[in-house]
């Protein structure tokens, strides 16, 4: 009966672990055996330098799931492979309870949508970090993901200004409990 499992793999090489278990499943007889190789990802995206990007973020680097029968055999293929440090629970994995899988499987889905790299919203307190208003504390006043830029209301000498095309690697979220500069 095929399972799932947690597979740890060198940092950086799920991908490549992931392909080398798919590509060889026919060749050494595993295509029984293995069902599925999963590197859980999501679509992270950001503005950098006015460019708009949008790069893969691992979820848990340095781990993979495997859907296979666990029989020594299988055991063995995966274990072997290059770039695979071993199964989570050494000799004698468990499989992951269905309802965790379905969890992850859902979350998987919902994250093939592209999420922003920053969580920052309108009403947040953030700190300047860069330009002419560094140091000062204001208020988010409204975010534009898309260009990668927000507009902050800061007081100065008393009155409100609004600093605006900011863009997000310039501020910091502060705790609500900082006094405004």
């Amino acid at each position: 009966m095929h399972k799932w499992y947690v597979v740890q793999v060198m940092s950086g090489q799920e991908k490549k672990v992931k392909k080398t278990l798919e590509e060889n499943r026919e060749s050494k007889g595993m295509l029984e055996f293995v069902d599925a190789v999963l590197v859980p990802i999501e679509n992270v995206a950001e503005v950098k330098g006015g460019q708009h990007k949008v790069s893969e973020k691992k979820l848990w680097p340095g781990y993979i799931l495997v859907r296979l029968n666990l029989t020594d055999e299988a055991w063995m293929y995966v274990r072997e492979t290059n770039g695979v440090l071993g199964f989570l629970g050494g000799e004698k994995p468990n499989p992951l309870p269905d309802s965790e899988v379905n969890a992850i499987l859902t979350s998987m889905e919902e994250k093939k949508n592209v999420v922003q790299k920053h969580n920052i919203s309108a009403g947040d307190k953030v700190k300047i970090t860069d330009g002419v208003f560094v140091n000062f504390i204001g208020v988010v006043q409204e975010v534009f993901h898309d260009k990668g830029r927000l507009s902050v209301l800061v007081s100065i000498f008393g009155r409100d200004t609004r600093v605006d095309d900011l863009e997000f690697w310039q501020v910091e979220l502060v705790s609500s409990d900082v006094e405004t500069a």
